[in-house]
C-alpha cells in the first residue's frame, strides 16, 4: 500500500478514493469528499479553508506561496456529479475499479479524473518545492450540476475577496484529444456558451377525455415540438472560426476544402449533413440552441389539460445578448397561444483573453509531438461563467491523451463513464507544467 505522503505519483489512487463517496446532485452531500481532500492536503502540510453556504456542501480553498512574480493563478474543479438512474453499468458506477487499464465511475471524466489531476500536480509542487511564478490556488467546489447556488455561484457573489488578483484560471473542459481524419487535435476551451432555461406555456380548451377537444393545447405543443427539431440561424464566431481553420489546415485536400465551408453561413447546414456524426459538436458551436427538457401536464388519465407548460434548456454563442437569442426563439415558435419566459439566465460576455492560450499550446505539443492544440467553445456551461464576472478567464485545460476510438463528449454523464489510467498521468504532468509556467 503506497504512502498517504506519496499519492500525488498515483493520481488513480486519489481517483478510486474520490468515486467511491457518492456525490449525486440533488443532493450533492460532498462534505465528506471535500474533507477527504483537506486531511489529503493536510498530510502534506497545506492548510486550506474551508468556505460554505450549507455545511453539507463546502468549498474548499487552499494556496501555494510562489515568487510574486505574476498574478495567482487558479486550478479548480468540482466533485458533485450527476444521477446514474436509469443507467445500466458494466461496473458499480461508486467503486472505482480499474478494468483494462480504465478507472470506471460515475465522475471519472467529469470531473472528479480532473480534480484527481489537479491534486496530484498540487501536491508534487509542494513536495519538489517548486518554483511557482505566482501564488496557486487550487478550488475545489460543490454544486456545479445543479447551478453553483452552494459553489462557485455563492462564493463569486459572498466572498469575492477570496479571489483578489486572479486574471487566470484552469478548469473543464479542454486538453482531451479527439482524432478526426487521423490527426489528434487537443481542444483547449477558452469560451463557452451562455446558458438561458426558458419557459412556454400552452392555453387552450381543457375537458373530460371522453369528449375529445380538436386542436387543443396537446396538438399545440406536437407542433411546438416538432419546431424544435429546426435549427437557429447559423451564426460563425471568432473562436469557432479559429478552431475550424485549425482543424482544416491539418487535413488533407479535398477534406480540408470541405471543412472551410463549414465557416461559410450559406454552406454550413449542408456541411453538417456531408459530416453525419461527425458534424455534431459543431452544430452546438454554430447556432444558438434549444432543447425541450421538462413538460407538466395534466396528472389524470381522465382529463384533457387546458394548460401545459414545457422547460427548455437555451444554450447561447459567446458574444450575443439574451435579447438577441429570444428573439430568435420568439420567430421560431411563434403562435397563437404561446407564452415566453426566461425562468433562470447566467450571462456574460467577458472577452477572452488569449494570453496563457500558446504556453499550454507548447506543453500539450511538448507532452504529445503529434498533438494539435486548437482553441474550442464549450456548448454546455461550467462554473467558469461566474469566475469570469470578476475578470478572470478560465482555460478549459484537463490535458487527457485518449485512444482514437474513445469518444469523451459521448461518455460524459453517460453510463461506463470510465478514464484510461495513463490519461490520468498525462494530464497530471500537463497541469503540473502549466502551474510552473504561467508567469513566463
Amino acid at each position: 500500500m503506497i504512502d498517504n505522503n506519496q499519492i500525488h505519483e498515483r493520481p488513480e489512487l486519489i481517483l478510486q478514493k474520490l468515486i467511491q463517496f457518492n456525490t449525486t446532485n440533488p443532493p450533492g452531500h460532498e462534505k465528506a469528499c471535500v474533507m477527504y481532500i483537506k486531511d489529503l492536503l493536510a498530510g502534506y502540510g497545506i492548510e486550506s479553508q474551508i468556505v460554505s453556504k450549507d455545511e453539507d456542501r463546502p468549498n474548499l480553498i487552499a494556496r501555494l506561496k510562489g515568487g510574486g512574480s505574476a498574478a495567482p493563478l487558479m486550478v479548480y474543479g468540482h466533485v458533485d456529479v450527476v444521477t446514474t438512474e436509469n443507467q445500466r453499468w458494466a461496473h458499480p458506477p461508486f467503486s472505482g475499479e480499474i478494468v483494462n487499464g480504465y478507472v470506471w465511475g460515475r465522475g471519472t471524466l467529469d470531473m472528479k479524473g480532473c480534480v484527481a489531476m489537479m491534486i496530484a500536480a498540487f501536491l508534487k509542487a509542494k513536495t519538489e518545492k517548486t518554483q511557482l511564478p505566482g501564488d496557486v490556488l487550487l478550488v475545489i467546489l460543490s454544486d456545479e450540476e445543479h447551478g453553483g447556488s452552494y459553489g462557485a455561484k455563492f462564493l463569486v457573489e459572498e466572498h469575492p475577496q477570496l479571489f483578489e488578483g486572479v486574471k487566470y484560471a484552469l478548469g473543464e473542459f479542454g486538453g482531451f484529444s479527439m482524432e478526426l481524419d487521423k490527426k489528434r487535435f487537443y481542444p483547449i476551451m477558452v469560451a463557452e456558451k451562455q446558458m438561458s432555461w426558458l419557459k412556454v406555456t400552452i392555453r387552450g380548451q381543457g375537458g373530460h377525455g371522453s369528449m375529445p377537444v380538436r386542436d387543443g393545447v396537446m396538438s399545440k405543443l406536437a407542433r411546438l415540438l416538432e419546431k424544435f427539431n429546426q435549427p437557429l440561424p447559423v451564426h460563425i464566431t471568432p473562436v469557432i472560426k479559429e478552431m475550424v481553420e485549425g482543424i482544416a489546415n491539418e487535413m488533407a485536400f479535398p477534406k480540408k476544402q470541405v471543412l472551410r465551408q463549414l465557416i461559410n453561413p450559406k454552406m454550413t447546414r449542408s456541411v453538417l449533413k456531408i459530416l453525419g456524426e461527425q458534424g455534431k459538436m459543431f452544430e452546438a458551436l454554430l447556432h444558438h440552441t434549444l432543447a425541450a427538457t421538462v413538460i407538466r401536464t395534466s396528472d389524470k388519465i381522465n382529463v384533457i389539460p387546458g394548460e401545459i407548460t414545457v422547460e427548455i434548456d437555451g444554450r447561447i454563442l459567446p458574444g450575443f445578448s439574451e435579447s438577441e437569442f429570444l428573439r430568435e426563439v420568439k420567430n421560431l415558435i411563434s403562435d397563437e397561444g404561446l407564452e415566453l419566459e426566461v425562468i433562470r439566465s447566467d450571462i456574460t460576455n467577458a472577452e477572452r483573453d488569449m494570453k496563457l492560450f500558446g504556453r499550454l499550446s507548447d506543453i500539450i505539443k511538448e507532452n504529445d509531438s503529434e498533438g494539435i492544440p486548437i482553441p474550442f467553445v464549450l456548448p454546455g456551461v461550467t462554473d467558469g461563467r461566474f469566475f469570469s464576472s470578476l475578470g478572470i478567464q478560465t482555460y478549459g485545460f484537463t490535458p487527457m491523451k485518449l485512444p482514437s476510438d474513445f469518444q469523451f463528449l459521448k461518455t460524459v454523464h453517460a453510463e461506463d463513464e470510465r478514464i484510461p489510467v495513463d490519461a490520468l498521468y498525462f494530464g497530471t504532468d500537463g497541469l503540473f507544467k502549466a502551474i510552473q509556467r504561467f508567469g513566463e
